[in-house]
């Protein structure tokens, strides 16, 4: 077995022969990918299968079993999501601005590849597939190093991908999946500055602690999503309704999903007993501050931990606030910068929420469940940062690019010399 340094390598190799491709031959590999993963559906199945059995066996549950489980229709929206990255716009070679300096040069910003992008991930079998259309659509190489409870589904997925790889005359290292898991090797490859040019961590916060403490390569960092909707004083209660549902029952175990709701004390009274209603309708589990709780008296007493809390679980945080200000407070004080919701008819509200929140995504009466690369027209998502730095929010392929200058000249020099 090569060792993670002669991996990555390989990986930077193959990284140049992708980014030499046009748009027109990594959509064509893009669309064969996905006809190559539905056409090992059943090996992917059955490798996820025994992925499920290990972790039950190892008491895993909840929202991490969910994240890991595949079945025919969350295959088929895998290979869905590399057809729509394979769409999109292509963001290599772009000119991003030109001028026209007064000493005559042509100045542009151009976009290019990152280079190499390690993903260290867990449980989340899609994000095999994922990363490795968003990295091979910017022209990268992309090094997998998935969690070690879905070894075989990745496998199986890593292997549907790099036989297209093969067809294409493509380098399979350009697609690399890291086999061994012990984390020493882990920190290697976060250390390997001279090859790896970016790391993005996808998992859970300790998850993402680690890579980001032990790195030496640039890191995207999102280590977690306490995601508010706000019902102001002006909102549609019918609609408002409707987006605490959807964000929080849809699917609470991702980091879009709402963790709290703060609702303006005009129309508390109003809408929490019917929201209160539908959402133990749907198994929610309440735990509201004493305002709250004077309207829905068998709410839970909430505390600090619970506002600060990512439950990823049909448990939700309550609040009473007096005013729009208390709640842009509130999200200030436990928000995690992911995605913030308002629920309002006033514009004048809405824009206020919308200046005062620096949160990566900011919803007006929209569902906290957009708040995702493929919804907002990403195609496939790589990851969501919440650091501004280099990308904020949810990525895709253009976010593993870089500008760079260049420059178009007819001779001109910065000092000119007298001529002899």
């Amino acid at each position: 077995m090569n060792t993670i340094r002669e991996q990555a390598l390989a990986c930077r190799d193959a990284a140049q022969v992708v980014a030499a491709l046009d748009s027109t031959a990594k959509r064509a590999l893009l669309r064969d990918m996905a006809a190559a993963l539905e056409a090992q559906t059943a090996a992917v199945l059955d490798a996820n299968t025994r992925d499920m059995a290990d972790a039950e066996a190892k008491g895993m549950q909840g929202a991490m079993l969910d994240r890991l489980r595949l079945d025919e229709a969350r295959v088929v929206s895998i290979a869905n999501a590399l057809r729509e990255v394979a769409e999109l716009a292509d963001p290599v070679g772009v000119v991003t601005r030109r001028e026209t300096r007064p000493n005559g040069l042509s100045v542009e910003r151009v976009r290019i590849p990152l280079g190499v992008i390690a993903m260290i991930y867990e449980a989340r079998p899609n994000v095999t597939a994922d990363a490795a259309a968003l990295c091979l659509m910017a022209g990268n190489g992309v090094i997998l190093r998935g969690g070690s409870e879905a070894i075989h589904s990745n496998t199986a997925i890593a292997a549907a991908l790099k036989s297209a790889l093969q067809a294409h005359g493509v380098p399979v290292a350009a697609l690399s999946l890291v086999e061994d898991l012990r984390r020493e090797t882990m920190v290697e490859l976060l250390q390997l500055s001279d090859i790896v040019d970016l790391a993005i961590p996808r998992g859970g916060e300790g998850l993402i602690r680690f890579v980001a403490e032990h790195a030496r390569v640039p890191v995207i960092k999102h280590y977690k999503g306490v995601c508010h909707l706000y019902v102001d004083r002006a909102a549609d209660l019918d609609l408002a309704l409707n987006l605490l549902i959807d964000g929080k029952t849809s699917r609470p175990g991702v980091c879009n999903a709402l963790e709290t709701l703060l609702v303006h004390r005009d129309v508390a009274e109003a809408f929490l007993p019917q929201a209160a209603q539908a959402l133990r309708e749907r198994g929610v589990e309440l735990r509201g501050d004493e305002r709250s709780r004077t309207l829905i008296p068998d709410m839970q007493a909430t505390s600090d931990d619970d506002y600060a809390a990512e439950f990823l679980d049909l448990i939700l945080a309550v609040r009473v606030v007096d005013n729009l200000d208390d709640a842009i407070a509130h999200i200030r004080r436990y928000g995690s910068d992911h995605t913030e919701v308002i629920a309002t008819a006033d514009e004048s509200a809405a824009q206020r929420f919308v200046q005062a929140i620096r949160s990566a995504v900011v919803m007006i009466n929209a569902s906290s469940r957009f708040s995702d690369g493929g919804e907002l027209g990403l195609g496939a998502e790589i990851g969501i940062s919440t650091t501004r730095l280099h990308a904020y929010g949810p990525m895709g392929a253009e976010a593993l690019t870089v500008e760079r200058f260049v420059v178009r000249g007819e001779g001109q020099v910065r000092h000119p010399q007298s001529r002899v």
